[in-house]
């Protein structure tokens, strides 16, 4: 099995996190092969940022392709650029608290809303947006053990154990989110 997954949105909503999240501990916990493609430049701080993750029980032949089987969206020029993307029956992940759902022109994916800015900033801090939306991929999708997601983050900040407290409650709170729109 191969799960393509590309994650996009604003320079500083922490697309590049997740993604690393999501591939350190696919690398660092399963037998799966796994690639990480981070798109960096002019885009960080404000532009759309993305990255691609390739899970495979087999071997990877290139890094990204044209076709996601999930897409992840941050904000609304990341739905209008990858949108296109997605594969008829994939999953849709979006950051509802700033995509509208009625600009998802196609009735063949899929949709996930998580109102993940507005979760963050009710736990106080923004910049956990995208550990609670890693934690909706995974309790949606499963693709990870989501204890294997968490030890990944834990050991990512463990040199600043002060975060880590905030950053489970994000991540707990984004799996329940994902658990409850797969049942």
């Amino acid at each position: 099995m191969e799960t393509n997954l590309c994650v996009a949105g604003f320079g500083g909503q922490g697309v590049m996190t997740l993604g690393k999240f999501l591939a350190s501990a696919t690398c660092d916990a399963t037998d799966r092969n796994v690639t990480f493609f981070p798109s960096y430049g002019a885009e960080q701080r404000g532009g759309t940022a993305n990255c691609f993750v390739v899970i495979s029980d087999g071997m990877i032949g290139a890094p990204l392709g044209d076709v996601m089987d999930d897409l992840i969206v941050m904000n609304g020029p990341s739905l209008s650029k990858f949108l296109k993307t997605l594969k008829s029956g994939g999953t849709l992940f979006i950051n509802s608290s700033i995509v509208d759902e009625k600009d998802v022109d196609r009735d063949d994916v899929k949709l996930v809303k998580a109102p993940v800015t507005e979760m963050a900033l009710e736990m106080g801090n923004a910049k956990v947006l995208n550990v609670i939306m890693l934690g909706v991929y995974g309790g949606y999708t499963e693709v990870v053990p989501p204890e294997v997601v968490w030890s990944t983050i834990e050991h990512k900040l463990g040199k600043k154990p002060k975060l880590l407290p905030l950053n489970k409650q994000a991540f707990e709170t984004g799996l329940k989110l994902g658990r409850e729109q797969r049942a």
